[in-house]
Parts: C-alpha cells; sequence; structure tokens
C-alpha cells in the first residue's frame, strides 16, 4: 500500500506539536490504542524531529509524517529521523521538487488555482488545503477543484468532531488533518487516555458503524410471505419493497426468499466508508470475506461479508447512500 493510499484508509491523521520528545513514545502509544497508527508531527517546536525520531524507532509500522516544513534543511531533518511524507502550510516548489527527488511523499498547502497547477506541474494528485474553514471549507475545495478532475486535498485547520465527516463524505477528500484529540495541554499532562478516549471517538465517528436490517432466511417464497405479513402487523410497517431474492418490511427486515449467507440470515451493518471501515476493523482483528465484495465504479468496495458467522447470521458491511 502506498503512502497516500494508507492516508486515505486511515481518514484522520492527528496532527500535533510535542514540546517535549520524551513524550512522543506514550502519544504515540495512545494513539495507536485509540485506532489511529498515523502523526503530523509539526515543526512548530525543536523536539519535533528527536520525537519522529522516537516514534519511528519505537513503532516502525505507524505512518509518521513531518509537519509544518518551510525548508529543505527541515525536510532532510524530517526524513533522516524516519518522516514517511512531508507536509507544508503553503506551496514552495523547491521542497516539493526535493521531496519527489528524495522518495518521500510531499502534502503542500495548495489553496488557489495557481497553486494547484503548480502542483499538478510537477506531478501531485494531492495537496493539503490549509487553513481549511478559514479558508472557505469544503464549499471552496469543490468550486475551486473542479476544473481539476483528478486533485484531492487533505483539509487541516478548523477540522473538528462536529465537520469532519462532511469534509470526509466528498470524494475530493482525501483525509483530514486534525488536532482536536492531541491537544497541547494533553500532551504536557501526558494524559494518554484521554488522547486515547479522544482517538477511539473519532475514529467511531469517522466510520459512523450502525445497524441498518436484519435478513432472515427462508426456505422458499411462502414461507417468507408468512413471516413478511407477520412483521408488517406487528411493527406496522407496509412492504416496502420486493425483489426476486426478498421483501422489505419497513427498513428494518429483509425477508429472504431462499437461503442466502449465514445459517439464519444476515445483519447489515452500514457504515461511511467501507474501505475505512474494513481498514479500522481489521486493525481490530475482524475478517473479512474479500470474495464477497461488491465495488463502486471508482473501484472501492461498497460491500463486503465478514469471514465469520455469529450467532447463525452472517454480517457484512454496507455503504451508506
Amino acid at each position: 500500500m502506498n503512502i497516500l493510499n494508507e492516508i486515505s484508509n486511515i481518514g484522520i491523521i492527528p496532527v500535533i506539536k510535542i514540546n517535549d520528545a520524551s513524550k512522543a513514545v506514550g502519544l504515540a502509544k495512545a494513539l495507536i490504542d485509540g485506532g489511529l497508527a498515523a502523526a503530523e508531527v509539526t515543526f512548530r517546536t525543536d523536539a519535533a524531529e528527536d520525537a519522529i525520531r522516537a516514534i519511528a524507532k519505537a513503532y516502525p509500522d505507524m505512518l509518521v509524517g513531518a509537519g509544518t516544513v518551510l525548508t529543505i534543511e527541515q525536510a532532510q531533518r524530517a526524513l533522516d529521523a524516519g518522516a514517511k511524507f512531508i507536509v507544508s502550510p503553503g506551496f514552495n516548489p523547491k521542497v516539493v521538487k526535493w521531496c519527489l527527488d528524495n522518495g518521500v511523499t510531499p502534502l503542500p498547502g495548495c489553496t488557489t488555482p495557481s497553486e494547484i497547477e503548480q502542483a499538478l506541474e510537477l506531478g501531485l494528485k494531492v495537496v493539503k488545503f490549509f487553513p481549511a474553514e478559514q479558508s472557505g471549507g469544503l464549499e471552496k475545495i469543490k468550486a475551486m477543484s473542479a476544473p481539476y478532475g483528478d486533485v484531492k486535498f487533505m483539509p487541516t485547520g478548523g477540522v473538528s468532531l462536529d465537520n469532519m465527516n462532511t469534509y470526509l463524505a466528498n470524494k475530493k477528500i482525501l483525509a483530514c488533518g486534525g488536532s482536536f484529540m492531541v491537544k497541547e495541554s494533553y500532551i504536557d499532562g501526558e494524559n494518554w487516555d484521554e488522547i486515547t478516549k479522544l482517538t477511539r471517538q473519532a475514529v467511531d465517528t469517522m466510520l459512523g458503524l450502525e445497524i441498518g436490517h436484519i435478513g432472515i432466511n427462508h426456505e422458499n417464497a411462502d414461507e417468507a410471505k408468512k413471516t413478511g405479513d407477520m412483521l408488517s402487523l406487528v411493527m406496522g410497517k407496509a412492504i416496502e419493497r420486493e425483489t426476486e431474492k426478498g421483501m422489505f418490511v419497513g427498513t428494518q427486515f429483509e425477508i429472504m426468499k431462499s437461503k442466502g449467507p449465514g445459517r439464519c440470515g444476515h445483519i447489515a451493518v452500514l457504515t461511511n466508508n467501507v474501505e475505512r471501515a474494513i481498514y479500522h476493523l481489521s486493525l481490530r482483528g475482524v475478517k473479512f470475506n474479500e470474495t464477497s465484495a461488491t465495488y463502486n465504479d471508482d473501484g472501492t468496495r461498497k460491500f463486503i461479508y465478514l469471514a465469520e458467522e455469529y450467532g447463525g447470521f452472517g454480517v457484512h458491511l454496507l455503504q451508506k447512500k
């Protein structure tokens, strides 16, 4: 998996200002425990280089990058310390070219069409959008990026738990950068439990997992109709939709006319983004049946079953509409 794909799957990149490099490993563990094995450590303090080095050594699989990189000298120090990507607040073509020449992924800040065109000229497909909210937010991204079909953005600055899903729902957004789960006071006070809690909350909010419906298997269409009529009567819900495979009583029950996956039926779990849900749930030990996946037009997965049944029910993820 390349760096940009990994950033996309992670979805939220914690943006960290750290004053004491000795706290870096504890901070990294708190983020990993919360479900985000990623960090952008900003070069706004003298501790940044040593913090990146400490994290890269302690957790080599963690996606750690350097932020607020303004010069080639800073980029070199970040790369030597173990940074896997370089983020800048603005577009500096010298820094971008150096990163490309040295095999490290650059994410320069672009908030104007002219900057985007310079980035495209150098072969970039993803840029930072900073400061996001103060620069017009998602509406400006949508309007400004319209002529540039392939470019994607990582908005940072003013991104919060309340608005991040508005950004992430748009196909122009690769991921969001945010500092709301890694406040400076939490890091200085080594309040790792709070950082882990807020990180887990951010991941859960981003994924938006919820029960969509329960599917019930039957031997044939006649048995299915009996169950459908009974649930319609009990629930006070009409049979809203019927297909060759089954019928929906309201939106809560799918009455199958034959034996589908799962001994008894299936449970549909809705999510904001199937790709990100697969990535994050896999980190929690969940396994998936890749042969069951169906795909969107862009090649991303929109449906997939978990590898195991639970209580006689198959479980599948389904993209929210």
